[in-house]
């Protein structure tokens, strides 16, 4: 007799709802949580398709780890921290061994963001993921993208480019040696996150955004939400040896700007703020509208309904 729902959450899913703000978890129509006093609750939610967010042959441990890192990244951009994760799991059938590879890639993210997964849903159908990222902040304390202003630095946290080019070693279209194949497979498979920075960075950053899709797609959503212009240099970007040493430059820069699945931190600084360390400037705020940058690659960033 094949696994109901149920059997599937009890030994794939129960016990990760363990956390100091979980009054009720995963078993009961709605999980509840308690948050600090004077804090906001900020909530994102972030879907992933096999197929058009990772390969039918990624495994199913960084299916799961890549997935929730991506939704909580979201977080690190309100300068949040995580409090919980809600998961509706769509699968097209009940696979035992998928599923005890994806519960390790869960288990492992949760205990890196130091969140519970406390309920959601799972149902039959194509393979996808809905990750929902529970955080908080205190209550006048948080980072939106439209507070940037002429005059600030434009800055970003890590390297860039490293996620599509790990994605272009994984899907055979770049051969690199094999240190470099780890670092830039790894940098897509399991993204950092910049929880910390985005702590540090409430009170003094202006704006910030994690990239996703590409730094010129997200920074153009800095632009908008500010009402301001922000100009790239691109000989400011940071890239990784990886990328230095193994990648056309011209392509590496292409990546950099449009690559996406960076999940890096994308942030605007007073002149009298100092950087914070692991971060680089690499551009400006000005008066008026729009992005503007040295190079142009073909495409901007991921768009799911532009060709």
């Amino acid at each position: 007799m094949s696994d109901s729902e149920f059997d599937l959450i009890q030994d794939f899913f129960a016990g990760l709802d363990q956390g100091t703000s979980v009054r009720l978890g995963i078993g009961d129509d709605a999980a509840a949580l308690a948050l600090p006093d004077g804090h906001l609750l900020h909530v994102s939610t972030d879907t992933t398709v096999e197929g058009v967010h990772f390969l039918a042959t990624l495994s199913p441990t960084d299916v799961a780890y890549r997935s929730v890192m991506a939704a909580v990244s979201d977080l690190a951009a309100m300068g949040a921290s995580p409090e919980a994760l809600l998961l509706s799991l769509t699968l097209p059938e009940g696979d035992r061994v998928w599923l005890e590879g994806f519960s390790r890639g869960l288990a492992d993210a949760c205990s890196v963001i130091r969140a519970p997964l406390v309920g959601g849903d799972t149902t039959r159908g194509p393979l996808s993921l809905t990750v929902t990222v529970l955080g908080s902040t205190p209550a006048d304390s948080y980072l939106t993208r439209s507070g940037a202003r002429p005059g600030d630095r434009l800055c970003v946290s890590g390297t860039l480019g490293d996620a599509a080019a790990g994605l272009a070693v994984i899907s055979g279209r770049l051969a690199v040696d094999v240190s470099a194949a780890e670092f830039l497979t790894t940098r897509y498979t399991k993204p950092s996150l910049r929880l910390a920075l985005g702590e540090t960075l409430r009170g003094c950053a202006t704006a910030c955004i994690d990239i996703s899709d590409g730094l010129l797609a997200d920074a153009s959503h800095v632009a908008t939400a500010s009402d301001v212009g922000l100009e790239i240099d691109s000989a400011l970007l940071p890239l990784s040896e990886a990328m230095r040493s193994s990648v056309d430059p011209d392509q590496s820069l292409d990546w950099a700007l449009a690559g996406g699945d960076d999940y890096e931190l994308l942030f605007t600084l007073p002149r009298n703020i100092p950087l914070p360390d692991g971060c680089t400037e690499m551009g400006r705020v000005v008066a008026g509208s729009g992005i503007s940058c040295d190079r142009t690659p073909e495409r901007i960033g991921y768009d799911h309904f532009r060709r």
